[in-house]
This record gives structure tokens, C-alpha cells and sequence, in this order.
């Protein structure tokens, strides 16, 4: 075989080793695209939710010392140490809303969480306490409703055991807050 024949053969298999290398990168960066823009949509959606999430005012409920005036950012959204008071229905505090499996969200699919949010009705058939403002939440989107459920399982998971709910014979060893209606006349403890 001649030195030009190997030459040319050499160029050929150098042409299509580039032109391999090029496809590859057309295709890596095809996929890049298109993964950036999902992820880009999750994420505004995340974020979406998490203004709602900022702005309903969820932390004030449902994160450790929020309601004692020291918010443990640590456990955002792990739950409550102080529990609501309501006469005649007994003491709830906010529940963990991360999406541990054992002590939060994380078996609630998301239809189940919407479903909470805007109807009060938790997977097992309870109705969440008055003091949950999901009458208020009713009216949300079906998107405004999805981003917060997004952003509620995009959260690191932790594993926090809420207390409660109690009756009204049991005297719980939490904080409490007593909500009274205007024309309240029982005695309080």
C-alpha cells in the first residue's frame, strides 16, 4: 500500500473522529437545552411556590419558634412547638409540612396535599382544624395550588414529630394559644 493511500485513510479516519466528536456536542447540547428548560419551568414554579408559600404566611404555623419570635430556619416548615387553643375542639399545632415520609408530607401524594390545602380534608378523612385557613385557600388556582405542592415536596425532608392533636380533657406540656371568640364566657385554664 502506498504512503498516499495511508495518508488519505488516516485523513478519513481523523475526518470521522471529528465528525463524530461534533455530533456528540450537537447532541449534548440538544439534550442540555431541552433538560435546562424543564428544569428552568420546575424551578420558576418551585419558586412561584414558595412566594405563595412566604406570602400565605405558612412559615408563621408550621416552623419551630416562628409564633415565640425565633423562627428555626434549621427546620423551616418542620412543624410547630406551639399549639392553637380552640374551645370546645381541643389544641392543634402546625404539623410538618417537609417531605419526610415518617413525620411529614412525604406519603401524601400531591392531589392529597392540594386537596388539604383547598379543601381541608387530609388522605385519612379528617378535617383539618378551624385555625387552618384553607376556606381562605379554596380559591387558589389549580397552578397557584400546584406550585405551592411543588415547592412543599422540593424541600429537604425532616423528620420532626409534631404533638397533638389533643383533646379538650388532655392538658399538653406546649405552648398554647387560646383563640376566643368575642362573646366567650367559659373559663379558661
Amino acid at each position: 500500500m502506498s504512503k498516499n493511500v495511508r495518508q488519505i485513510r488516516n485523513n478519513i479516519r481523523a475526518l470521522k473522529m471529528r465528525l463524530s466528536v461534533v455530533l456528540l456536542a450537537v447532541l449534548a447540547i440538544a439534550v442540555g437545552y431541552t433538560v435546562s428548560r424543564g428544569v428552568a419551568a420546575e424551578s420558576a414554579q418551585v419558586a412561584h411556590g414558595k412566594y405563595l408559600v412566604q406570602l400565605a404566611g405558612c412559615t408563621d404555623c408550621h416552623t419551630p419558634g416562628h409564633l415565640l419570635g425565633k423562627p428555626d430556619k434549621s427546620r423551616f416548615l418542620a412543624g410547630s412547638d406551639v399549639g392553637f387553643e380552640v374551645p370546645g375542639l381541643g389544641i392543634f399545632a402546625g404539623p410538618n409540612l417537609t417531605p419526610d415520609n415518617d413525620t411529614g408530607l412525604g406519603n401524601w401524594t400531591k392531589d392529597e396535599i392540594t386537596s388539604a390545602i383547598q379543601t381541608g380534608a387530609r388522605p385519612d378523612g379528617r378535617i383539618l382544624a378551624s385555625v387552618m385557613p384553607w376556606r381562605a385557600y379554596a380559591g387558589l388556582t389549580k397552578s397557584d395550588a400546584a406550585a405551592i405542592v411543588e415547592y412543599l415536596k422540593s424541600l429537604p425532608p425532616i423528620s420532626r414529630k409534631v404533638p397533638g392533636p389533643f383533646g379538650l380533657d388532655e392538658k399538653p406540656a406546649i405552648f398554647r394559644m387560646t383563640i376566643l371568640p368575642p362573646d366567650y364566657t367559659g373559663q379558661h385554664d
